[in-house]
Formats: structure tokens, C-alpha cells, sequence
């Protein structure tokens, strides 16, 4: 038989916390908000989708280097040797997906070319810091210069290439294997 008294419960404590996470919300509403339509969605997952706007909104912006205490300050690229260098890397990604920071589309890139990447533009990024272990930042690799070539060269389906050539008339790059298969974590 089915408590029906604790389903009752249950749903008044979804009912407060909807109502005190659209209370702590009210400074940050805008559009963003109002353009979901949460009106037929399960009062919990309305309340997860409130949650998440909130932890967004209260996120603090710090570059990711500071994500880490201590501080994740790996050495110049100019410094190491290509074997340091390798280990060093590594580290470096298991550290960064440990913050749930994915790195996508690596794999034209060399070992000293990724971590020079890390160095240079990742971990000086300023970036907001969610606390949630269903978020994860995904960093593009091959879009880091702003030029699709490498994308199309390396990535890109046949279909998303053919696409590309239809919506900006451009010739194509020839579409090629990258040079520098890896196994990085991924997203679970």
C-alpha cells in the first residue's frame, strides 16, 4: 500500500522549495528564465532546472587556474623537455577533468601544442565556477584560433562538411585522420 501521506509531504517540500528557489531567483530574472515553458514539466525537475539557473547565477568567475587550491600552476612550456613535458601534460588533464573540464577535439594537436594551449588560453580563462557534479565544461581545441579549417580537416562528419560548403561557398579542406590520437577522459 502507498503512504499517501508521505507522497503529500513530499510534494509540499517540492512546493517550498520551488517557491524559495523562485524567491532567491527574483534579482537575476530576465528572459533567460521566462523563455522556458516549465509549466508541464514534474514540479522536481522544474525545481532542478531553478537550482541549476541559481548555481549559475551565484557562480563566482575566476580563472581556472584558481579552480584548484592549491593553485594549478603547472611549469613554462619552455622549460620542460618533450618527456617531462608528456607526464606533466597528463596530469594536467586528469587534474582539469577532476574540475570537470573536458577537453575536445585534441587530437591534431602534439603534446607540447595541447599543453601550450593549457598554458596559454585554458587555465588563465576566466570561467564560472558550478559546483555540480552533472555540469561539465567543454573546452574546444580545434576551435581555439577561431579558423574552421581544423575542425572540417579533422572532425567534421561528411555531412556537417558538406554543410559548411553549402552555407559559406568556400572550398573545403581535404578531410584527414589527426596525426595525434589520444584517449582523454570524457564527459560521463
Amino acid at each position: 500500500m502507498v503512504d499517501s501521506r508521505r507522497s503529500r509531504d513530499g510534494e509540499v517540500e517540492e512546493l517550498m522549495l520551488n517557491a524559495e528557489l523562485r524567491n532567491e531567483l527574483e534579482p537575476f530574472y530576465d528572459e533567460s528564465i521566462s523563455r522556458i515553458d516549465v509549466r508541464h514539466w514534474p514540479l522536481a525537475l522544474e525545481n532542478e532546472f531553478l537550482a541549476s539557473m541559481l548555481a549559475w547565477e551565484q557562480a563566482p568567475v575566476l580563472p581556472i587556474y584558481r579552480w584548484f587550491e592549491p593553485e594549478l600552476r603547472p611549469p613554462r612550456p619552455g622549460v620542460l623537455n618533450d618527456e617531462c613535458l608528456h607526464e606533466i601534460l597528463w596530469d594536467v588533464i586528469q587534474k582539469l577533468y577532476e574540475k570537470r573540464i573536458v577537453l575536445d577535439f585534441t587530437d591534431h594537436l602534439s603534446d607540447r601544442e595541447l599543453y601550450c594551449l593549457i598554458y596559454r588560453d585554458i587555465l588563465p580563462s576566466r570561467e564560472k565556477k558550478i559546483e555540480s557534479a552533472r555540469n561539465y565544461l567543454h573546452w574546444d581545441c580545434a576551435g581555439a584560433s577561431g579558423d574552421p579549417e581544423v575542425w572540417l580537416r579533422y572532425y567534421a562528419t561528411e555531412e556537417e562538411r558538406d554543410a559548411w560548403a553549402e552555407t559559406y561557398h568556400l572550398a573545403l579542406p581535404e578531410s584527414s585522420e589527426p596525426p595525434f590520437p589520444r584517449q582523454l577522459p570524457r564527459e560521463l
